[in-house]
Order: C-alpha cells, then structure tokens, then sequence
C-alpha cells in the first residue's frame, strides 16, 4: 500500500482505538500508538518504509508535541517550585542515565549507543504519573507537585543533554575538549537567545532603556498576539514554535528542543486582549494547540515509530537478558535517588518521598523522541538496542499506575497519622 493518505486514514483510524483504550486502562497513549504502528507494519497493512509525507508529518507532529508541553506549562509555579525539588531532578536524572548507560555499554560496547540509551532513560513521564494520580484522587498533594516541578526540570535538564550530546554521537561533532566545548557553548548560547526572548523583547515594557530601541520598545507580545482581536492568536504561536525550532535546528540541535523552548517561555499575560484582562484567547490557544499535538497530528509520530518494530522471533529472545537488567536496574536507580532526594533536599516525609519515587518512573514523550533521532534519522541504536530500550519503558511505564496504587493506602495511612497530630 502506497497512498500515504490511506495509511494517514489508517494511522488515525488507529489513534482514535488507542485513544480509547488509554483512557479506560489509565495508561500512557503513547504506547497504544507505538503497538498500533507495530502490529499494522507485522501485519502488511502499513510498509516499512514510510511514505515521505507521513514522515514529515510526524515531524511536525514531534514539533507540535513539544510546543504544546512547554505551553501548558505555568513558568511562574515551575520556577517556584525549583528550590524544593531541584535535587529529585538532579539526581532523578543522573541516575537513570548512569545505570542506563553503562548496561548499554556492557552488552554493545559503543560509546554512542551507551550515550543514546542513557538519555533516552533520563527524563521523566509526566502526564503519565499526573493522570494516575488523579485517578487515585492525589493530583492535589504536596508529592504531585514535587513530582510535576522535578519532571519538568529533568525535561530542560534532558533537552539540555540531548542538545549537547546528540552532535557528538551522530558524528556531527567529534568527541574531543575542544568539540565539546563548542557543542556545550552552541548550546549555551542557543537557550541564553530563548530566554533573553522571553525576559526582554516578549514582555510588554513601558519604560526603561527597553523602551529606546524603535518599534521592540513600544511593542510585546501582548501587541501581536492582539492584532484583529486576538484571532490569529493560534497562526502566531505555531509560527512562533517553528521559527524558534528552525532556528535551534540552524544551531545543530533537533528542532523540538526549539519548540520545547518557544512553549516554555510564552506566558498567559501576552493572551489578554486589554489591561484588565477581561477577555483572554490563551485558553481557546491552548485547547486547540493541546489537540492537534495530542490527538490528530503528534500520535503519528509514535505510530510512524511504532511500525519501526518489525517482529523477529530471534531479536525477540535475544534481548530479554538485556531488557531484564536494564529495566531492573532504572527501576531501583529510579525510585531510590529520586525518594533519597526528595527525602534529604526536599524535606518531604518519607512516604511523600516514596510516591515521587515510583512517581517519577514513565518515559515518555521526550524518550521516544531521542530514539526517533538515534534509531530512525541517524542509525546510532541497534536493532537490539532499541527492541531493549522500547521493552524496558513499557513496563517502567506500566509500573507507574501499579506502584502508585499500591503506595497510596500507606500514603493516606500516614497523611491520616500527621493531620491527626497537628490538630491534637
């Protein structure tokens, strides 16, 4: 079959059962996508090699995924929150990517792929934990926040590496102090334009030295994104979201990690449409962006992934001694140095410290999109590597839900115990 509007027909044939059936199991869509793009491509409905169109469109679909995390995310409550639980994602992070690393480096012995495998396991599911925790009615309590900040933190912290790390292992940059430093600076410089972006030329500024440079001094955000009643609103952050991903893309970085950045730094403020605030676009913004990132345009991302799964008996056995030790080994790396963390520099209770814990176990979005880069556009990852590391976040995913589940009659237990002493 060769119609890529067919397969597009397909695809999102299978988006909407997936959808369905994530909602009723309270798991992750994502893997319903990448098993609907598997089992289509095991099964002769979709070809292995994709269509050019739908290849393109899943990039925009990544793109658009990325825009849309960094756009729901509050920069206010994010940075706030970064006192208290900069630890959990500090060391939340670099223990997933260590033990990640170095079992990828025990079986394959290649630095790149040992690099790849290690990101891939560092940031953190955050839309995974937060819909198991509303399901559990404990979206509102002190371990969700920590859990929603130190997420959020590893995904910087994560686009950080990948924007680092990817050069060097795709070959792009050559692995040396000087290539490295480079990289590092590129990068530097890359996320110090976003944020002089967002603290200087987005914000409206009515005085200071701001106000001296023609039209940016009497212009902000606010201005254009107000231009015939704000009803363009969407055009324009979607246009800003490619501009500022195209321009990360100039700097040798993937262009998500732009997207990403342009999301993160466009606040609420610049939707209202008078001083008074009276009415606002940024919610009609939000729910239509949310949409097509999350319904119809980034699911075939994941399923273009997904068919990237060609069942091989063989490769099937032979990586289950991997995905056991891989998985084992995120699992207690995980738990342990995001609970210890959240313990010791967080100042949480120690059942609050073990919900973050299994809390901060997903991989999703940001996972997926580093092995699109390392297996698909760049071929870093081995067949067996990336059979290991799809295997090993599904049931990292999967524990998320079931871990919380257990953990909350415990949690509760104890919240119970502590309000009890507070009111004697």
């Amino acid at each position: 079959m060769t119609d890529p509007l067919v397969q597009l027909a397909i695809m999102w044939a299978g988006v909407f059962f997936a959808s369905l059936l994530a909602s009723k199991t309270k798991l992750t869509a994502v893997l319903y996508f990448l098993a609907f793009g598997a089992l289509m491509v095991n099964i002769g409905v979709l070809p292995e090699e994709t269509n050019i169109f739908i290849h393109y469109f899943a990039e925009l679909g990544i793109i658009l995924i990325m825009f849309a995390l960094g756009f729901e995310e509050n920069t206010r409550n994010f940075i706030s929150g970064v006192r208290r639980s900069w630890g959990i994602a500090l060391f939340g992070a670099l223990a997933p990517f260590t033990v990640a690393f170095l079992v990828a480096d025990y079986y394959w012995d290649n630095l790149n792929v040992s690099i790849m495998c290690g990101l891939t396991m560092t940031a953190t599911a955050v839309s995974l934990t937060m819909v198991s925790l509303k399901s559990l009615g404990l979206s509102k309590t002190p371990a969700a926040t920590g859990i929603m900040t130190s997420a959020v933190l590893d995904d910087v912290a994560s686009l950080a590496a990948v924007a680092i790390l990817v050069p060097i292992a795709t070959g792009e940059a050559e692995f040396s102090l000087i290539s490295i430093s480079f990289t590092v600076l590129k990068a530097l410089a890359f996320f110090a334009a976003v944020a002089a972006v967002g603290i200087w030329l987005l914000p409206h500024h009515s005085g200071g030295w701001m106000s001296r440079i023609p039209v940016i001094g009497r212009y902000g955000a606010r201005d254009f994104l107000a231009a015939d009643g704000g009803e363009h609103s969407i055009l324009q952050v979607l246009l800003f979201a490619l501009v500022v991903g195209l321009v990360a893309h100039r700097f040798g970085f993937h262009p998500a990690v732009g997207a990403y950045m342009a999301g993160l730094i466009l606040s609420e403020e610049y939707f209202m449409l008078d001083d008074a605030g009276a009415r606002s676009s940024h919610a009609r913004t939000k729910e239509v962006v949310e949409n097509a990132a999350f319904s119809w345009i980034g699911p075939i991302f994941f399923v273009e992934l997904g068919t990237k799964i060609v069942f091989d008996w063989e490769i099937l056995v032979s990586v289950i001694p991997q995905t056991t030790l891989l998985l084992g080994a995120v699992f207690v790396a995980q738990i342990v140095s995001a609970a210890l963390a959240a313990r010791y520099t967080g100042g949480f209770t120690f059942h609050e410290s073990m919900m973050i814990g299994f809390g901060m176990l997903g991989r999703a979005e940001l996972a997926f999109v580093v092995m699109g880069i390392a297996y698909v556009e760049h071929s870093i990852l081995t067949t067996e590597a990336f059979y290991t590391l799809m295997f090993a976040i599904f049931w990292l995913n999967v524990a998320v839900p079931v871990t919380l589940t257990l953990w909350k009659p415990h949690y509760e237990k104890a919240a119970n115990i502590s309000a009890r002493g507070v009111a004697s």
